[in-house]
């Protein structure tokens, strides 16, 4: 059995359960990364809910040094899976039907839509409670929880949890879309309704800072244009301040100032160009390149604000391949290095 003494990160990576092989056990980690396999709210296309162990068996094939965190291969990360196969299967039936019925014209109102809207929304409650238990735990012991989905809506519990320990703190939110739909398909805990969820439910969070967003509806903008909580960026507005000769550094700059001290991180894949996540639920053109986006969280360490917590979600394993969870591990270990840097 590999120990912390006798680990040696030169070595390939040998399965052992753990994200990067690392040899710490659930409970250890300085971080630990919350599984979510749940994607039933999926509006376009499923799968998400097979990307945490997409990323875990990709995770094997990341070298562990980096250029920014010294020994980064000593970081403590550990695990906890939420067991929701049934929850998900079971649901995502539900959910299905729903969609179809709305896609063929359909009234939200029918009886038998009301009844499996309900289940779906409260299947998707105890996820989040599940959710948020777990985190809590793992807060209020001193340590770092992220989550790792599934679809985009299941960070919420977590959310919750940080905005309860750190009062104040600022969501980065790095996403094609911009997640500000009330209920969406009838879902209240949509994929497409997180931030949304996020700005009505928890005072605890300040300020909702969004990058990329290139994919949204009406009354999203308009909630975006008039909420002083809200600073998006989009990924329009942004390629063209490059192309006029704006720098990167600069609107990195200027993206930070909008943060408080205190930072929680959301990174939807599909915020990417879709070049880095084909599988993506909802891929969108345009988004940012891998190492813009790296770019940005480091000069958010640099900056002095304190990463509280993160989430990746979005990374669906492809039919064949596994270019989707390569990316998607090596987000997640830059995610683990830069929140380790920060505390």
């Amino acid at each position: 059995m590999v120990t912390s003494i006798t680990f040696n990160p030169n070595d390939p990576g040998r399965p052992n359960g753990n994200f990067f092989a690392l040899p710490h056990s659930g409970g250890e980690g300085e971080i630990e990364i919350i599984s979510v396999p749940w994607d039933v709210t999926t509006s376009y296309r499923q799968g998400t809910s097979g990307g945490p162990k997409a990323i875990l068996d990709a995770s094997l094939q990341v070298d562990l040094f980096d250029s920014d965190l010294e020994n980064a291969w000593g970081m403590k990360i550990s695990n906890t899976e939420l067991n929701l196969h049934s929850l998900n299967t079971e649901n995502r039936i539900f959910a299905k039907k729903i969609i179809k019925h709305l896609e063929d014209g359909g009234s939200i109102a029918d009886r038998e839509i009301v009844y499996l809207r309900n289940q779906v929304n409260q299947a998707s409650e105890i996820v989040n409670m599940m959710v948020y238990n777990a985190a809590k735990s793992v807060i209020d012991s001193g340590r770092i929880a992220a989550a790792l989905g599934g679809e985009h809506s299941v960070p919420f519990g977590l959310i919750k949890a940080v905005a309860e320990k750190y009062p104040g703190t600022g969501i980065l939110h790095i996403d094609a879309h911009a997640d500000l739909r009330c209920a969406y398909e009838g879902f209240t805990y949509s994929h497409a309704s997180i931030m949304y969820n996020v700005i009505r439910e928890l005072g605890g969070i300040s300020k909702l800072v969004q990058v990329a967003v290139r994919d949204f509806c009406e009354e999203e903008e308009k909630l975006m244009r008039s909420s002083e909580k809200i600073s998006t960026f989009f990924d329009r507005n942004m390629k063209d301040r490059q192309y006029e000769g704006a720098t990167w550094k600069s609107q990195c700059e200027e993206i930070i100032s909008h943060l408080p001290g205190n930072v929680y991180i959301s990174f939807d894949v599909d915020g990417l160009c879709p070049g880095l996540c084909p599988s993506t639920g909802t891929p969108v053109p345009g988004g940012l390149e891998f190492e813009q986006a790296m770019y940005l969280i480091r000069q958010i360490v640099f900056s002095g604000r304190k990463i509280v917590g993160f989430d990746l979600s979005e990374v669906s394993p492809p039919v064949s391949g596994d270019w989707d969870a390569n990316v998607g591990a090596r987000i997640l270990f830059k995610l683990c290095c830069y929140t380790k840097m920060s505390n």
